[in-house]
């Protein structure tokens, strides 16, 4: 693909959650807008395994020894690589990264990247995320609060659509919501127990699937969820929200947006004399073809680690220490949310119940400790994904009895589990970093990025409470066999690593300002999960996206006034 001009009014580094948005904002506003993205295009549709059944897959679906030692990163989940979802992570040959303590980096190249392969569970964060930072004296403070992104909130549930219970939660504010998916019996049953017995909640999952029609007729594309729960694979009925489904055919449609994939971009270039960036070097993936775009301002959504790789690849005499990195805090501060904690239980009494279809999200209980009168030895909290379930036919993969008699108990349901697992918050230590090797290269003789990011004391009393509150609830509800666990997690797994380039009041202390501008560089937006100051402990593409919206505004308000 060639494009003659290479003049736009904005570019827009990256096509994920936060790509997408910023992509769609601009281009609705006006903005001639080119988007990059160093993967392959993959349009809405475009999703090969996304109809195959599991008998019509390699395999049964499972991942060759080949493509565990290729995809080793993404295969430490444990269910990411399957012949059904292997095509959407990279390959770690290719593409290196150093891991000075163990942390998975998961990684999408692609149009679209990661809002594919996403577990679209989306959260507000509460007023006490956004100041906790500041009343506990921890890093910087936030230079927004809650009432600042609430209507941007707002904007961004109602266009994606996201089913779920409005409860009336402090600490979980409720949004804009389709309805909610059911929960099943047992579920319904803990829900009632917690409430109950220890005075806590719990919710169905706010998740970023249409549960009904949109309240706005501008997504045709998008149908409603078939409860096939595949979505990993890309979902050819638009049913949960994706750049390809959602915010990328809105931006094409305005005819405002040139498109670009496989354009790897490697620096922003610095105009000295005007003190401002004037645009992007880009290597072609497919050619090597190196090559210039310029534009009036520049969105970084590259991802955490991808623009923060940009950041400081991009030096200068105005910058010798990566760009916009005045305090020295560029690569610093990296979270995650630490989880493989929880606890799980086997149910009796509902041998007669079932529930219907294969619902792609589970339960949600929110935040409890540290709250109120409740005080533990350590700062922040956690909350509780899980799920009820009657296991399937492969329980029986040990079991003696065959012909008829195997066919038999296949054919009949299992017995009813229930696990729930922690999502830990992570505090941001300036320690915990990433650096740029350029001792070392990957396929494009790009330098490869150096992750040092550890789990500490405050996250390790964390997790004790994750285990034992886990359990304690499984067994107020009266449920059987309740074993608690902690898998040893790493950080990285939690795929929601962030942090690298914060937001602060202070130039001295962070990289960029209220707005996701780059303290020094009025014209550079970073919106993507670098740009976050704390963590909470619920997912953020949610806030991403709001945090995405809301600078595009400014963006385009500051290109009127000529301060861009």
């Amino acid at each position: 693909m060639s494009i003659g001009n290479n003049s736009f009014d904005a570019i827009v580094v990256g096509t994920g959650v936060s790509g997408g948005w910023a992509a769609k904002e601009l281009t609705e506003k006006g903005l001639k807008t080119l988007v990059l993205d160093r993967g392959r295009m993959v349009k809405h549709g475009d999703y090969p395994t996304a109809h195959d059944q599991l008998w019509e897959l390699p395999y049964a679906g499972r991942a060759t020894q080949t493509d565990l030692e290729q995809q080793a990163v993404a295969a430490r989940t444990g269910y990411a690589i399957t012949q059904g979802t292997k095509h959407w992570f990279v390959n770690d040959v290719d593409h290196p990264y150093i891991e000075k303590q163990p942390f998975a980096w998961v990684r999408g190249y692609h149009v679209g990247g990661r809002s594919i392969m996403w577990g679209r569970q989306s959260y507000r964060w509460s007023p006490m995320d956004f100041e906790a930072n500041a009343k506990e004296g921890i890093a910087v403070d936030w230079p927004i609060r809650y009432e600042d992104i609430a209507p941007w909130y707002d904007h961004v549930e109602s266009f994606i659509g996201v089913s779920g219970q409005a409860e009336g939660y402090e600490q979980l504010p409720d949004g804009k919501f389709l309805p909610p998916m059911a929960m099943n019996c047992v579920e319904q049953d803990l829900k009632q127990a917690l409430a109950d017995k220890m005075g806590r909640a719990m919710t169905i999952g706010r998740t970023a699937n249409l549960t009904a029609p949109l309240t706005h007729s501008h997504s045709p594309q998008r149908g409603t969820c078939q409860y096939r729960n595949l979505c990993s694979r890309g979902c050819p009925f638009g049913a949960y929200f994706s750049s390809n489904s959602s915010t990328l055919p809105a931006a094409e449609k305005t005819g405002n947006m040139t498109l670009r994939p496989n354009s790897i971009v490697y620096e922003l270039i610095y105009d000295e004399k005007k003190g401002r960036a004037s645009g992007v070097r880009v290597l072609d993936a497919e050619t090597g073809e190196q090559m210039e775009f310029h534009a009036k301002v520049i969105f970084l959504c590259a991802s955490t680690f991808g623009s923060t790789h940009i950041l400081m690849n991009s030096v200068s005499s105005r910058f010798p220490d990566g760009f916009g990195n005045d305090s020295g805090e560029l690569g610093c501060n990296i979270m995650d949310h630490h989880l493989g904690v929880g606890a799980h239980a086997m149910v009796d009494g509902y041998e007669d119940r079932y529930y219907s279809g294969n619902r792609p999200n589970g339960i949600y209980i929110p935040r409890f400790v540290n709250i109120g009168k409740d005080k533990r030895d350590y700062l922040r909290g956690f909350g509780y994904q899980g799920s009820a379930y009657r296991s399937g036919w492969t329980r029986l993969l040990k079991d003696d009895t065959f012909g008829a008699d195997l066919k038999a108990k296949a054919a009949e349901p299992g017995p009813w589990g229930m696990g729930l697992g922690g999502f830990g918050e992570t505090l941001p230590y300036h320690d915990n970093r990433v650096t740029l090797d350029r001792t070392r290269k990957d396929k494009h003789g790009l330098p490869v990025l150096a992750i040092d990011a550890v789990m500490r004391e405050n996250e390790l009393k964390m997790r004790k409470d994750m285990a034992a509150e886990a359990a304690t609830m499984l067994e107020a509800a009266g449920f059987k066999d309740v074993r608690s666990g902690d898998g040893g997690d790493e950080l990285g797994l939690g795929i929601h690593e962030m942090g690298t380039a914060r937001m602060g009041r202070d130039p001295e202390t962070s990289v960029l300002n209220a707005w996701n501008q780059v303290h020094a560089c009025k014209n550079v937006y970073v919106t993507d999960g670098s740009c976050m100051t704390s963590a909470a402990c619920q997912n953020p593409s949610l806030t991403y996206m709001a945090l995405t919206a809301r600078a595009a505004d400014h963006a385009v308000q500051e290109l009127k006034r000529m301060n861009l």
